[in-house]
Parts: structure tokens; sequence; C-alpha cells
């Protein structure tokens, strides 16, 4: 077995279950990494964990597998939901690459007045955090969604879930955390020029934010969105359990 290789599945895994695999799958395993029938690879679902699989039949275009035992448990992230505006595409790409090393449950691009850029490709978005999960270790691939309206999106907050508000506008960095209620949360990034002062004040008047800085530097939009993960995931997370 390549323990190097690690791809992820959507179907159900268990003892001597047959996966075919996708066509770029196929692909990959057979015309870049040069596998051939009986080599064993890592296979992962979200439900279910780390497999060790082995190749039963394949080719370029076709690759059937048989999961053989499981080597890790799935491990689900945090109740955490990352909100951010779409930049550049290389750097939008970046920020769902480290949201997903660093544990987020959900992405969502997010379109707020002073955003750049308006569309974003969901299928390559979503490829991206596939790709950062199988090269991380990690067992569990976040949804990214459709891009959605920062104001709709405030306006049918739940009430179950509290918001982690990046504001340059506080003056108190990185404020007592450890007073801060534990629970389902959502980070919010805003665009390169900041949310505006609507958007701010839409924030504020809902009861679940709690305003945030990241310190006295000025961040571009992607160091902000690892920045406040980094925090979070610190303080809340998965990283703060011993």
């Amino acid at each position: 077995m390549d323990a190097k290789i690690r791809l992820y599945v959507r179907n159900q895994l268990c003892e001597a279950q047959i996966i075919s695999l996708e066509r770029n799958q196929a692909n990959y395993l057979f015309a870049v990494m040069r596998k051939k029938v009986g080599d064993q690879i890592l296979i992962f679902s979200n439900c279910d964990g780390e497999w060790l699989a082995e190749i039963i039949s394949g080719n370029k275009r076709i690759v059937q597998l048989k999961c053989l035992n499981k080597t890790r448990p799935s491990l689900a992230p945090p109740d955490v939901w990352l909100f951010f505006s779409p930049i550049k595409k290389s750097r939008t790409d970046f920020i769902v690459e480290k949201a997903t090393e660093l544990g987020v449950s959900e992405v969502f691009p997010t379109q707020s007045e002073f955003t750049n850029s308006e569309r974003i490709n969901q299928d390559r978005l979503q490829a991206h955090a596939i790709e950062a999960a199988e090269q991380c270790g990690g067992t569990y691939v976040p949804k990214v969604h459709t891009i959605c309206k920062l104001i709709d999106t405030l306006e049918k907050w739940p009430k179950d879930r509290n918001i982690f508000f990046c504001n340059e506008d506080n003056l108190k960095p990185t404020r007592a955390l450890s007073d801060l209620p534990k629970g389902a949360w959502a980070i919010f990034i805003g665009p390169e020029g900041g949310f505006s002062k609507s958007e701010k004040n839409l924030f504020l008047r809902n009861p679940k934010t709690f305003s945030m800085s990241l310190g006295p530097r000025i961040l571009r939009a992607d160091t902000a969105a690892v920045a406040a993960l980094t925090l979070w995931q610190s303080n809340f997370g998965d990283w703060s359990k011993k």
C-alpha cells in the first residue's frame, strides 16, 4: 500500500464492500500514480471513516475497490460554519482549502456590499475541499454552498448559533474568549473593503453576535480567515480538547 494515496468517496463503507470510483479518480490511480490491480490504497467518507481498500479491477476509466478493514474512525469537525466574501480565484481556493484543513463543518461564500467577485464555481471549490481533506489526513469534507447574500442570511439567522464577527472597528484584540458561550458557531470574514456600516449594524443588532478583533493590523481576507479559524479552534474547537 502507498499510504500517500487517499481518496474521498461518497459511498457507504463496510468490510468487503465493493466501491466504484469516479472516472477522474480512476484516471488518477492508473494514469498518474501507475497503480495496478492488487495494489492497496486508503479511502474515506464523511460517515464511515478511513478504510484500507484493494484495487480488484480497473483501467484509466473504471476502477473497482474492495474494502478490507477500517483504519480510522470518522472524525467530524466542530459545529462551526465559515462565511467569507469571494476574492481572487486563487485566494478563494486557498480559503476553502485552509478551512478544510483547520476544520469547519460547512463553507458559505457570501455576497456583501463590497464583495469584489459575485460569482463562484461551486464544483471547483468543492473539489478543492476534497483534495485538501485527502492530503491533510482528514476524514471529513465540508460542504461548500452556493453563494448567499449576507443581508438575507443575517435576517434569517438561526437562534441557536453564535456569530464570531471579525470586526476591525473593535479596539479590544481577542476579548476574553473564555467568557463566550459554547455550542454552534459561525465565523464571518469580510471582503477586502470590509463590511459596510449598515452591515456592521445588522451584525451588532443580533443578540447572538460577538464582535472580535484579529489584532491591530488590517489583514487580507484569506489571512483573516486562517487567523479567525485558528483562534476559534484553539479556544472552542477540537484543538482545545485534551
